[in-house]
């Protein structure tokens, strides 16, 4: 039986990849970030002796004792914060808190796992990114920039474990926009910057049209990107990048053509 830690598992798609991996040969170790998250997992998971629930603050270092004498043969690292609003003005305490999450934290993690993997000669790391990391989204460049950078980070480590000949497998999953919940509330936690800035003023009333037209334009069918990683984790031989929904993975596509 292999062990999977997931990060960030509250998440709707890691609710669905946990679905799909239930009465398998796993047993899945399922990380929330508060005390309150955690008694709805484990209420959620209750009757179900393969999924243990942890409260793991990726922020901080200590909570990762947890983890020491645990054989991770998979890790998703799925933790992420969505910080909005215009990077003329946005609160850098805020760029500064979106980064800690997303980048430095994520990758503390992940070092620390990479570290037991490397011991073991095995493993495999799939790291949660976005297509957002592709697609610039104005008044979303703090989130926008953090999986860029996780994305780029993911390269660079996969030519180091190469050359160093290293065999733990990587793979980057990036979604497209979902109807998650998470995306939802990035979205509206933009405006109290943007609406006081006196340069938006004229365009406040179409950010919400927008935004509204966005999120009723979001896929539901979860099930897609959860495939994706479902297929991550089963592979023998996983690829390194996996992307979902199609239509958006051609917007994305064709503005790295265009546009870069």
């Amino acid at each position: 039986m292999q062990n999977i830690l997931i990060t960030g598992a509250r998440s709707g798609i890691m609710h669905h990849v946990i679905k799909k991996l239930l009465n398998q040969n796993y047993h899945i170790y399922a990380s929330v970030h508060t005390e309150e998250e955690l008694k709805c997992m484990q209420k959620k998971y209750q009757e179900n002796i393969h999924v243990t629930c942890l409260k793991i603050d990726i922020t901080n270092s200590k909570d990762y004792e947890q983890l020491e004498n645990i054989k991770i043969d998979i890790f998703i690292a799925n933790a992420a914060i969505g910080m909005g609003g215009s990077l003329l003005n946005m609160n850098m305490e805020r760029i500064r808190e979106n980064y800690e999450v997303n980048i430095f934290s994520n990758l503390t993690l992940l070092q620390y796992i990479l570290q037991k993997m490397e011991k073991r000669k095995c493993g495999k790391i799939i790291m949660m990114a976005s297509l957002a990391g592709i697609l610039p989204v104005p008044f979303l460049g703090s989130y926008c920039s953090t999986k860029a950078s996780l994305i780029k980070w993911m390269e660079c480590l996969r030519l180091e474990l190469l050359e160093s000949k290293i065999p733990i497998q990587l793979s980057i999953i990036e979604p497209g926009l979902y109807r998650t919940g998470f995306n939802e509330v990035m979205f509206e936690n933009k405006y109290p910057e943007i609406e006081s800035n006196h340069y938006f003023e004229e365009i406040i009333e179409f950010l919400h049209k927008q935004d509204a037209l966005l999120i009723k334009l979001a896929k539901k069918d979860i099930d897609r990107i959860a495939d994706k990683i479902y297929k991550a984790i089963k592979s023998k031989n996983s690829k390194f990048i996996y992307r979902a929904p199609f239509s958006q993975v051609v917007s994305a596509k064709t503005y790295q053509l265009f546009f870069e």
